[in-house]
């Protein structure tokens, strides 16, 4: 296991997300219903109220909506400064997640962010622990 916070991979509203990252994919739940996409997982449709929801690939691409810089260090794992950026998912219109950058980042409105995935390893029950990692197209 990586020297990383890990999240719990197996809880069933968000399982489907880290079977995806797992795939190099980035996903989210798409009603079957309406189409209207949803994140964080609910149980039903936001847009329309539909139960019948299942994951589904979106580009890993979005912009940068809105970030701050952390400085002060809440836990041993998350050395300061880094960065914590909210992102509009390109072909979402109204699907954001939070993504995490090292450093103090330079960002603006029109910054472009991409996702690759980390690998952190395995939880302890041998499934597959894998993260969205954004950084800012272009940069090394």
């Amino acid at each position: 296991m990586s020297a990383r916070l890990a999240p719990t991979v197996v809880d069933p509203a968000s399982r489907g997300f880290f079977v995806a990252a797992a795939e190099g994919r980035l996903a989210v739940l798409t009603c079957t219903r309406c189409g209207g996409r949803t994140h964080l997982p609910r149980p039903c449709c936001v847009h329309c109220g539909a139960h019948g929801m299942e994951w589904r690939d979106v580009t890993p691409r979005g912009r940068a909506r809105s970030w701050t810089v952390v400085e002060h260090q809440v836990h041993p794992l998350f050395p300061t400064p880094y960065t914590v950026v909210l992102i509009d998912i390109d072909d979402c219109p109204g699907v954001r997640m939070i993504g995490y950058l090292p450093g103090r980042a330079d960002l603006d409105e029109n910054t472009v962010l991409h996702a690759d995935f980390e690998d952190l390893g395995h939880d302890p029950e041998g499934n597959p622990t894998v993260l969205p990692r954004w950084s800012a197209e272009g940069a090394q």
